[in-house]
């Protein structure tokens, strides 16, 4: 998408975490528009996580700054944390509850009324195909179930920021292709969405804007078309092919003996 809308909701500058010797994130900056469906890429131990936790608060950085939704997070958490939802990669739930429960005590955590938030858990528990087993404790539901509880609970009070963790892990296609749905949506109406995920076939269907980080470090960052123009012969590179130049990933071409 070539035009940006409107004003930055995320940035960061030079955000550095380290841990005892080992450096996981080595100086990310970026800049996140409002509507941007900005999707944050890299191989495993990238650091991803890592930058994600520092920018909902969950990770303090060893050093940089942090403004998301106008509010710096350092001296501004509170306000930050009521603009934002959340699905971590792993989710932790109160899996002694049932998921309407869960919904209705996020919802209430956020400060929406009862009656609005009990119509809210009823649109999303619809939604992520739950209302018929609404009533069960999380403890038994699956994982791709818990997920889509988790979802429903960062949704819940239309943040204006979404940062999503890997959200589609467990979650069989046709839950996929509704939630895709409503994050369009989401973006249609503002919400800004910075999304992280291994499947680049997902990244490149739904994202307006990509970074893909290596080493701690940003690697490349714009549009697919900007970053195929970055590539040398790129032309007609999926996000893929983009993906495995800039980290400099070895394939696994390399045949094994013993096979």
């Amino acid at each position: 998408m070539e035009e940006q809308i409107g004003e930055a909701t995320i940035v960061a500058n030079g955000l550095v975490k380290r841990f005892g010797t080992v450096t996981a994130v080595d100086g990310i900056s970026l800049v996140v528009r409002e509507g941007e469906f900005f999707g944050f890429l890299g191989p495993n131990g990238a650091g991803k996580s890592t930058t994600i936790k520092m920018l909902c608060g969950l990770l303090r950085p060893t050093a940089g700054a942090i403004q998301v939704a106008n509010f710096d997070l350092a001296r501004q958490p509170l306000e930050v944390k009521r603009q934002i939802g959340v699905l971590p990669e792993e989710a932790n739930l109160y899996e002694r509850l049932s998921a309407e429960e869960f919904l209705i005590f996020a919802a209430r955590m956020y400060g929406l009324p009862l009656d609005e938030a009990q119509r809210r858990t009823t649109d999303l528990l619809e939604l992520m195909e739950l209302t018929d087993d609404k009533d069960k404790l999380i403890v038994d539901y699956s994982m791709g179930m818990k997920k889509k509880t988790a979802l429903a609970a960062a949704l819940i009070h239309r943040p204006r920021v979404l940062f999503l963790d890997e959200p589609f892990n467990g979650i069989d296609p046709v839950s996929v292709r509704a939630i895709r749905n409503v994050l369009r949506q989401l973006t249609e109406r503002g919400t800004t969405i910075f999304f992280s995920t291994h499947v680049m076939e997902v990244a490149e269907r739904l994202c307006t804007r990509v970074a893909i980080i290596n080493h701690g470090r940003i690697a490349g960052e714009g549009t697919i078309p900007e970053l195929r123009e970055q590539m040398a012969g790129g032309g007609d590179s999926t996000l893929e092919d983009i993906f495995i130049k800039l980290v400099d990933a070895h394939t696994g071409d390399d045949t094994l003996n013993w096979l």
